[in-house]
């Protein structure tokens, strides 16, 4: 358990740290396209780039969230129940967690394979983007894995009760 709980630790690590370079370089770009169209001199393709790397900061960001419990818990009916009704339920979340994120990094990952194989690329710039699908397929992968942990470590707790 420990050994798959460094693994995630270390995935949603590397990918928070990506994502704030991501962010980082979407705050360059945004500013430098700010500040050059006063000399009315603006990138050409800046709302592409943007859209790309915003997709890459929210992805890359989504397993270290759930990790870090940072979203969003609506718990006003599970404080109501007893702990082992909310034990249960906590179970039950990280397991459609699991399960529907990996479907969903999965038909991402087809969309990709779909924009590889048509060679399709951006309008403007005409930029291949499918690593950027990818890049979004492996972060709702990193969600689903944090989900899985989380859903064996309730297990292990679980059983530690017994």
């Amino acid at each position: 358990m420990k050994l798959l709980e460094s693994l995630n630790r270390y995935i949603n690590k590397a990918l928070v740290i990506l994502g704030g370079i991501s962010v980082l370089a979407l705050m360059t770009l945004a500013t430098a396209n700010v500040v050059l169209r006063i000399f009315h001199l603006p990138f050409r393709g800046t709302y592409e780039i943007v859209a790309f790397l915003g997709a890459v900061v929210i992805a890359f960001s989504l397993g270290f969230t759930q990790k870090t419990k940072s979203n969003i818990v609506v718990d006003i009916l599970s404080e109501r129940f007893p702990p082992a009704v909310a034990g249960f339920l906590d179970k039950l979340a990280n397991l459609v967690i699991m399960v529907f994120f990996v479907i969903v990094a999965w038909q991402v990952y087809v969309y990709g394979m779909k924009i590889y194989e048509s060679h399709e690329v951006s309008e403007t710039l005409k930029v291949i983007f499918y690593p950027f699908v990818f890049m979004v397929s492996i972060g709702f992968a990193a969600l689903s894995f944090t989900g899985f942990v989380d859903f064996l470590k309730g297990l292990t707790r679980m059983e530690d009760r017994s």
